[in-house]
């Protein structure tokens, strides 16, 4: 055996569809998703104190509420109902390793909340439902841009259990940040372009 030769998942990380360490992504991925409802915990008992912290569009008083609107819901049907997506996307998200899944999850979380900054509504937007349509848009490009098989195949199955998500991208309804879910995953497609490209980069060197 030639001791030069590079495995393919080695040779291609951005190709892979079940993570390198899998325990460490689930604990990662479900630490996280238990951190949003410790948040909501303290919310509750603070009477729903951090509802008006979310992103304030073109508010350069509360420009820092982009750092932590994701954490932030509504309500426990509202956190409850973005955690099951985040479990599951953010898993698959996390194939390319943890360090990647935090890149990834660093460009969707800034995109979606400067996009909606610029350009949302007047209101509070919180919620974590960016980073769930950044993850769907994410695992539905990345597998086109890395021209994988199996990612593509992922792809798939994802697009028939949360594809119907993606109209939530549109205007029209009432009290659904829809300038997060579009520019979530506006942020979750150039993750995936960043990682397709940075792939073909070491492939290459």
């Amino acid at each position: 055996m030639d001791p030069t030769a590079v495995s393919p998942a080695r040779r291609s990380p951005a190709k892979r569809v079940i993570p390198p360490n899998p325990v460490l992504s689930a604990v990662v991925v479900s630490g996280f998703v238990g951190l949003l409802f410790v948040v909501e915990a303290v919310d509750a008992v603070l009477g729903g104190r951090f509802d008006d912290d979310g992103v304030i569009p073109r508010d350069f008083t509360e420009w820092d509420n982009l750092l932590w609107a994701p954490v932030l819901h509504a309500g426990w049907a509202h956190v409850t109902g973005n955690a099951v997506p985040l479990l599951v996307l953010g898993f698959l998200a996390s194939s390319g390793g943890v360090r990647q899944f935090l890149q990834v999850t660093a460009v969707i979380w800034l995109v979606d909340g400067l996009g909606v900054w610029l350009v949302g509504s007047p209101g509070s937007h919180i919620g974590a439902s960016g980073l769930v349509f950044g993850f769907l848009a994410f695992l539905l490009l990345r597998g086109l841009f890395a021209r994988s098989a199996a990612q593509i195949a992922v792809a798939l199955v994802v697009f028939a259990l949360y594809g119907a998500m993606l109209w939530g991208v549109l205007p029209g309804q009432p009290g659904i940040s829809w300038e997060s879910h579009l520019f979530g995953a506006l942020g979750g497609a150039l993750a995936a372009w960043g990682v397709a490209r940075d792939d073909r980069r070491a492939v290459a060197a």
